[in-house]
């Protein structure tokens, strides 16, 4: 027996029982639905005045059995059925309409937003005999406003139309359109989404650099969506219509991930997941996969590892109920511990484990800084917004190799060099993780060991990409995040990078507005100023070290 969705309220048990029998019937596989079939769900949806569905396999078996009201019929959660971008659901969805209604607005969301194989009504006359078979697909390559096919009624005594030939005919379309739109195979293809109360120049700015966030993690970008309203809506950020619109969207043009420039919180990231059945993510989700991405050393999966559990364990859920664990005897009886008690006690003593293993590391961390500081070296540390040259600019001063990439976060863990002045003055020179807006919380705290290197500097470089529109921000980022540090009482030299990519009128004046010294970290030959104005603030502070 098949369970029955819907309201079953009023109905007769003689009623009941030929609707559960209706799960014993089978359907031709390249027939919509049989003559004799269309005959039984009108004769009781006249009966029982409410509308009557099926969700059929493509095998021909009866899945599920839908009871709805006179006017609408709900179809229930198919998260058990395969759902991806080159694929349809698998199940295809047949229901009476109690007059001679043809498909309505609402049968054409499901069949788009469930991705399902077929959406087909069977209207009836007065009498309750059925009338036409009104019935439509998902058509690759529509528009997206309009991602379906609606086709000519047929009548219920001629229903065949070879459904599997035109289902396998629509999933090689789907796949070929997914691979025409590019991309490495078996990459993920993203939307990018930011939801907006304030200026719209702002969250450009902020979309731009998730953009570039993006393609740092390998995802291939198919489009962005901005949307303003005035109250983010606290269940899905933005309209549940713009949402539908959405996942629309995503399923039309093949998209694998939703990634909103917002943080969510959990209860946020299951209502959108569970509307849109794409796999949802925010901005400091994404930053944490690059994070792990670039990790090399022991320190910085250990960090790595820290934030993400940080962040996942209060967005940790399961539907699943199923108790993995039975006990017995006094005090255990009872249904034991859920899976999902389970998981979160271990990421809880997981968590525990990787703190003490980052407080190993912040005390050696702590003794190394004291053997150099024994040594009497002055320490100078190279700050900045992520992708502004750091690395560059350390490998031209100290003629090292340390990784420098036109990515974001490219270097996560700090490296340290001798530099000599002409002065015979030798200090240490050292690269740190760098520096975003709205940095995520738990990568602060993760990474406070390794951003604690910077309490010992004597002298900070701050460098600044001037050649990107958005410098005036990120500065103020960098310099929000020293004061949350406590940092703001080092002494530090702004160094304004890339002037190559700049107008000489244009940097004259960023000279002048900033107060800082133009280089071109490719270019050794204009940083002399620079290692002129380093060497002169170290021997003010330190006198003449040499």
């Amino acid at each position: 027996m098949k369970e029955i969705f819907g309201n079953l309220l009023g109905l007769k048990a003689s009623q009941i029982k030929r609707l559960e029998n209706l799960s014993r019937r089978r359907v031709h596989p390249q027939a919509i639905v049989s003559h004799e079939l269309c005959r039984d769900l009108c004769t009781l949806s006249a009966e029982t005045s409410r509308q009557i569905g099926l969700l059929i396999d493509r095998s021909g078996k009866i899945v599920q059995i839908l009871i709805g009201e006179v006017d609408r019929i709900v179809i229930p959660d198919l998260k058990n059925y395969r759902l991806a971008p080159d694929r349809l659901r698998g199940l295809r969805c047949v229901h009476t309409h109690l007059n001679e209604t043809p498909l309505t607005q609402d049968d054409l969301t499901d069949l788009a937003l469930l991705r399902l194989d077929l959406m087909a009504v069977v209207t009836m006359s007065e009498t309750g005999a059925p009338v036409l078979i009104h019935w439509a697909h998902i058509l690759p390559g529509a528009s997206e406003s309009s991602p379906y096919q609606i086709m000519d009624p047929i009548p219920p005594f001629r229903p065949g139309i070879d459904c599997l030939h035109l289902i396998q005919a629509l999933e090689a379309e789907l796949a070929r359109k997914k691979t025409d739109a590019g991309g490495p195979v078996g990459s993920e293809r993203a939307l990018l989404v930011s939801v907006f109360t304030g200026p719209r120049k702002d969250a450009v700015d902020s979309l731009d650099e998730l953009e570039e966030l993006t393609r740092t993690a390998n995802i291939s970008i198919i489009d962005t969506v901005l949307q303003q309203r005035k109250k983010a809506n606290p269940r899905f950020l933005m309209g549940s219509g713009k949402l539908d619109e959405l996942s629309i969207m995503a399923l039309h043009r093949g998209a694998t991930l939703i990634i909103f420039d917002q943080e969510l919180n959990p209860s946020q990231i299951r209502s959108i997941a569970d509307r849109t059945e794409i796999k949802v993510i925010d901005r400091t989700q994404l930053i944490l996969d690059i994070f792990a991405q670039r990790a090399q050393t022991r320190e910085g999966k250990l960090q790595v590892e820290l934030a993400q559990l940080k962040y996942i364990l209060p967005r940790l859920v399961t539907k699943d109920t199923a108790m993995s664990r039975l006990t017995g005897g006094i005090g255990g009886r009872g249904p034991g511990e859920t899976r999902l008690e389970i998981s979160r006690r271990r990421a809880r003593d997981r968590i525990r484990r990787l703190e003490q293993a980052v407080a190993t590391v912040k005390k050696n961390r702590s003794q190394q800084r004291s053997r150099r500081s024994k040594k009497g070296l002055p320490i100078i540390s190279i700050i900045g917004y992520t992708n502004a040259g750091k690395s560059t600019l350390l490998n031209q001063l100290t003629q090292s190799r340390v990784l420098a990439e036109n990515k974001l976060f490219a270097t996560l863990d700090p490296s340290s060099r001798r530099l000599r002045f002409p002065r015979d003055i030798e200090v240490i020179i050292t690269d740190t993780v760098g520096f975003i807006r709205d940095l995520p919380r738990e990568l602060m705290a993760a990474f406070r060991a390794t951003l604690e290197e910077l309490e010992s500097a004597d002298l900070l470089l701050h460098i600044i990409d001037i050649s990107n529109p958005r410098h005036p921000d990120q500065i103020r980022s960098v310099e929000t995040i020293l004061a949350e540090l406590n940092l703001c009482r080092i002494p530090t030299i702004r160094v304004l990078n890339k002037m190559d990519r700049v107008d000489p009128e244009i940097c004259d004046g960023l000279v002048q507005r900033l107060g800082g010294i133009a280089v071109s970290a490719l270019d050794r030959s204009t940083l002399k100023p620079l290692s002129e104005k380093m060497e002169a603030a170290v021997e003010h502070l330190y006198g003449n070290f040499a």
